[in-house]
Parts: structure tokens; C-alpha cells; sequence
């Protein structure tokens, strides 16, 4: 496994981070927050996004306008069953979700989530160091050279877990913000 290949899967473990970061609302209008809702729409699961247009007029608000009105009742009734903990108001023409205020508590479960997702990240980070070490191992260098490839990683793993870490402040620093 060459360090490119190892730096990818370390990029690409921050990315799933920042995706699930973006999952953990802070109280603001995020059309993130529906990101893998799916609504049956004529007998299959089809993403929120497919059938309707999804804005945010107000940094409180997001208005969902389906490109059929007749997906109205399923696109609530799929907000419901995500269980995002806002409901959905339908006055006929489109769906209007109003982002509650969080409280102190909610903020700090948030956090916690949030926490969650970073070592979840760093576990993977970890994986791929363990993964890359025993590559290196199996390749029979002479010794010096293995002993830099194995610094190289390191210096890899402790760059990306810093990234973790800095990412992780920022979410906090955004969750717990009045």
C-alpha cells in the first residue's frame, strides 16, 4: 500500500466524518438535515431531493415544494418517520418545517453525538494505519527503510488525527452558539 492510497483513505474517512457532521443540526435551517430521506413515490423509494425542490428562506425554516402535489402526504409522512424531531406542517402546496430553538440540553447531546462521530473517524483512521503497517511488514524491507515507511504513516495518522480534532472543536464551537 503506497502512501497515496493510504493518504486517500485517510481523506476519504475525514469526508464520511464531515458528512455525518452535517446530519447534527445546530439549530439553523440545513437542507443537509434531509439527506437520505427516502419517499415512496409510485411503489419506490425515491430521495427527498428527487421530488421536490428544497429551500431555506429563512435561517429558521425549510420549505420543501414537491414537483407533484400529489407526493404531498408521502414526503410528510416520510419527514415523520425520519424522526428529525421537527414536524412537518402541509398547507397543500408544500411542506414548511420550522427549526425549534435548541435547548441547553439538546445542544449537549448534540455535542456528544458529535464526539461520537470523531472517534468513530479516528477508529477508522487507526484501522488504516494498522492496515498499512502490516503491508509494510509483509514487504520484507531492510530494516531502516521499513522503520521510515512506518514513521511516514505515523506522521500521517497524527496529521489526520489533528484534522478529527480541529473539525470536531469547529461542530462544538457551531452547536453551542445561542
Amino acid at each position: 500500500m503506497n502512501i497515496n492510497t493510504i493518504t486517500e483513505k485517510m481523506d476519504k474517512a475525514i469526508t464520511n466524518l464531515e458528512n455525518k457532521f452535517l446530519n447534527i443540526r445546530a439549530g439553523r435551517a440545513n437542507p443537509a438535515m434531509l439527506n437520505g430521506i427516502m419517499v415512496e413515490y409510485y411503489g419506490n423509494p425515491t430521495p427527498i431531493q428527487s421530488v421536490a425542490n428544497i429551500s431555506v428562506p429563512e435561517a429558521k425554516q425549510i420549505l420543501i415544494k414537491p414537483f407533484d402535489k400529489g407526493v404531498l402526504k408521502d414526503i410528510e409522512r416520510s419527514i415523520n418517520e425520519a424522526n428529525l424531531g421537527i414536524s412537518p406542517v402541509n398547507n397543500g402546496e408544500m411542506i414548511i418545517l420550522a427549526i425549534p430553538d435548541l435547548t441547553e440540553e439538546k445542544r449537549k447531546d448534540y455535542v456528544k453525538m458529535a464526539k461520537s462521530c470523531a472517534e468513530e473517524a479516528k477508529i477508522a483512521l487507526r484501522n488504516i494505519r494498522q492496515d498499512a503497517n502490516n503491508d509494510i511488514k509483509k514487504e520484507a524491507l531492510p530494516e531502516d527503510e521499513e522503520k521510515k515507511e512506518l514513521e511516514n504513516i505515523q506522521e500521517l495518522i497524527t496529521k489526520y488525527n489533528k484534522i478529527v480534532d480541529e473539525k470536531l472543536k469547529e461542530k462544538e464551537n457551531e452547536l453551542m452558539q445561542f
